[in-house]
């Protein structure tokens, strides 16, 4: 269970946070919020939502029952409070009673029922569809009250019921994969839409009848700009108020008086890793030596040292390196060149005509790399990527695409040999819909199509099981296989720094990143820079 929850400005355990200039103790409510975006989102419908840029619009539009609190624990959103029977098979949700739709209409049991049967229809291209397909029945025995219940245990049960809600009444009957519902989307969240201009501008509004307490700043737009050198002037410009930076960025670029007296710095563990992903239908990468060799003909610490100034580690497998699931004892191959080419040549690839590329049956190992345009730090570890398999005869080219037409022209309809992405993980570490061989169709995770049978049982008994060292065991054993198979060349993962702006207040660094608590952020009537003249 993936679960987008958080703000593109959310990550894990603090490490480093600048002190702000001045707090006032009253909130006051009022203001906007400028932040940059590298990408634009793809659908403003949550259970579409498979990227990072649409998940992080729509979790301030709409809620799921749970969420995860400051110190990452699960606590009630839509649900007030639950309670789990002494089996762990069923669950039952209380609703609160106080929430409304963006349009005014009451939220209840049904829309939840509703958003469920959508999740498991075979017809809607959710890539999340295999947290609720272990529910055995679901059903409202008042308004209220929701009871689910699961014909085997499932660990992330309660979790995946943070998936963002739909509300019935606007798209019953709606064919969710063409529905224009994402240009006006119905939410309970703290803010809610006022314009979407694509490949532009985002606007919200916040919601005056939300159910938790009003959002402070009353209105947030997202600018995109796709390129991270121009991100950087927009902050010096002020132009924005809240943005990612670079590790050059952060490390050199910033301890100016100047941008230090407008912005706050935060560095923070990033809850994800950065991989070279393969297109494993492809007969050159479903030989595993390929792979291994690939793999050792990557100096990944280089990588680290000139892509990220140092601000990461080294992955070894399919969790983030601070989720209790990581195996610290896999080690990493290391970077061992003369290694690769006897791999290679032991695969039948060799450079028989002395040009410095190695070929088999005649044909030249070369593959093309795919990105998204506006992520500096991958097109300069794809460069180096490059650098690395030349040096053991393998030619690979970089093509840079808009991320949008990225993911909806090429990684949905397969059409890629390699793919250098990274993946935002959940906190809970099941990693079914990403790595289990069934989560292979359009608009699913598992693109690359990885199949382990071992892998498979593996990630079934983990979300059967409810006893964390178990799971744990369980979880280091899918760690070690998938190592060993390298259906992805793991890279790092990468700190997460951001700068919000100093005139800001309420920004409180916790474990769930400082985006947790964006809603009371608040910005002083005296530091105000814009005048709010559109109504969104």
């Amino acid at each position: 269970m993936l679960g987008f929850l958080f703000l593109c400005l959310a990550a894990a355990l603090p490490v480093a946070a600048e002190p702000t200039a001045r707090e006032t103790s009253v909130p006051e409510r009022g203001g906007a919020l400028v932040f940059a975006a590298a990408a634009d989102a793809r659908t403003l419908v949550p259970i579409l939502a498979s990227d990072s840029a649409s998940a992080s619009v729509c979790g301030l539009l709409f809620n799921g029952l749970v969420k995860y609190d400051r110190d990452l624990e699960l606590t009630g959103d839509l649900a007030e409070g639950w309670t789990v029977s002494e089996d762990g098979l069923t669950i039952t949700f209380h609703l609160r009673r106080d929430v409304v739709w963006h349009d005014g209409h009451p939220f209840d049991a049904g829309d939840v029922i509703f958003t469920y049967k959508k999740l498991i229809d075979p017809d809607v291209r959710t890539p999340y569809a295999g947290d609720f397909l272990l529910v055995t029945s679901i059903r409202a025995t008042d308004p209220h009250t929701v009871t689910v219940t699961y014909g085997e245990p499932f660990a992330p049960a309660l979790a995946s019921w943070g998936m963002g809600i739909l509300p019935e009444h606007v798209l019953a009957g709606a064919d969710l994969n063409t529905t224009d519902f994402s240009d006006a989307p119905v939410g309970t969240g703290p803010w809610r839409l006022g314009t979407w201009r694509r490949n532009e501008n985002v606007t919200l509004k916040a919601f005056e009848d939300y159910f938790d307490t009003q959002a402070y700043i009353t209105h947030l737009f997202e600018r995109v700009i796709p390129d991270e050198t121009t991100v950087f002037l927009a902050l010096q410009t002020q132009d924005v108020d809240a943005a990612s930076l670079t590790p050059l960025q952060y490390t050199r670029q910033t301890d100016g008086v100047l941008f230090r007296s407008r912005y706050r710095k935060f560095r923070t563990p990033g809850f994800g890793y950065t991989y070279l992903g393969y297109n494993l239908t492809d007969p050159r990468f479903q030989d595993l030596g390929v792979r291994r060799a690939l793999d050792l003909a990557v100096d990944k610490e280089e990588i680290i040292r000139i892509v990220l100034l140092g601000m990461g580690r080294i992955v070894t497998g399919p969790f983030a390196p601070q989720s209790w699931a990581y195996d610290h004892a896999v080690r990493d191959a290391g970077f061992d060149p003369e290694a690769a080419r006897r791999l290679l040549a032991d695969a039948g690839w060799h450079d028989t005509d002395g040009d410095g590329w190695v070929d088999k049956d005649g044909r030249a190992f070369v593959f093309t790399i795919l990105t998204n345009q506006g992520n500096d730090r991958r097109h300069k570890a794809a460069q180096l990527l490059q650098k690395y398999f030349k040096a053991v005869g393998v030619q690979a080219k970089i093509k840079v695409l808009e991320w949008s037409a990225l993911l909806s022209e090429f990684i949905d309809k397969r059409r890629f040999e390699a793919v250098l992405l990274g993946w935002a993980l959940s906190r809970d570490p099941d990693g079914y819909d990403i790595w289990h061989s069934s989560k292979t169709k359009e608009g699913e995770f598992n693109f690359i199509a990885y199949k382990n049978d071992e892998v498979d049982d593996l990630l079934v008994k983990a979300r059967q099981t409810f006893d964390r060292q178990e799971r744990r065991r369980l979880y280091r054993r899918i760690h070690v296989l998938i190592n060993a198979d390298q259906p992805v060349l793991f890279l790092y993962s990468a700190d997460s720094l951001e700068a919000v702006a100093r005139r800001v207040e309420g920004i409180d660094p916790a474990p769930a990143g400082i985006g947790h608590n964006l809603p009371k952020w608040w910005i002083p009537a005296d530091r105000r820079r814009y005048r709010i003249t559109m109504e969104p």
